[in-house]
């Protein structure tokens, strides 16, 4: 009976979340939100806005301190880091905050032995009111994450509809997917469905998301 109710669990844990070879058990790191929020003035409190010099201090204290090696190794920007989009229509981060790039700090991240988490918006704008990921922009900025060698994708779902959110989220795993870089997808997808079925699938949210976000932030 022992052997039969393993093999359950067994079978059930290979269907809670996508399997892509990423996140096969719950990641651990650092994300700025809850701490430094949307603090951009790097003028008054160039400690604590949201720019360059924060993660890599960040970075540096999770490869110093000990907690890369218990496992914390996720370095995870969060809203606000956006500058806007090129003439190509690519995202670009803030040029005074962010003056080397999304790359060079997924380099530095990478040379610690991190990894480097993004934010983006399945919507017109972020929640803090930078541009976000349209339908038409999915593709794009995939591609643009898996050029900076990003390694996750939070993707939250302010400022969309349901039905744009039911063919966002599926279209983003599955262009993040065709990069060919392995990058974890972290959906929003079901906190903006109330959370709960029958309004949530799922079965559907297992299917294209690493792990997702159920209700409002703690």
């Amino acid at each position: 009976m022992l052997q039969k109710t393993v093999l359950l669990l067994a079978l059930v844990a290979q269907v809670l979340m996508l399997e892509n070879g990423l996140l096969r058990t719950p990641p651990m790191g650092w994300l700025a939100w809850e701490r430094f929020r949307c603090n951009i003035d790097c003028v008054e409190d160039p400690k604590n806005c949201i720019s360059e010099r924060l993660f890599m201090e960040m970075a540096d204290r999770l490869a110093q301190d000990g907690w890369r090696d218990l496992g914390y190794v996720y370095l995870n920007i969060d809203d606000c880091w956006i500058g806007g989009r090129d003439a190509s229509g690519r995202l670009i981060p803030d040029p005074k905050r962010f003056p080397h790039g999304i790359a060079f700090l997924a380099d530095y991240a990478h040379s610690l032995g991190l990894k480097l988490g993004i934010y983006e918006d399945m919507g017109k704008m972020t929640c803090m009111g930078y541009p976000g990921t349209t339908l038409d922009k999915v593709e794009l900025d995939a591609e643009t994450f898996a050029e900076w060698k990003v390694d996750m994708l939070k993707l939250d779902g302010c400022f969309s509809s349901s039905r744009e959110r039911a063919e966002g989220y599926p279209k983003m795993a599955a262009a993040l997917n065709a990069t060919g870089r392995p990058i974890a997808f972290s959906c929003s997808w079901p906190a903006y469905e109330g959370g709960l079925p029958p309004k949530v699938n799922y079965t559907e949210v297992s299917r294209v998301c690493n792990l997702w976000r159920n209700y409002k932030d703690i």
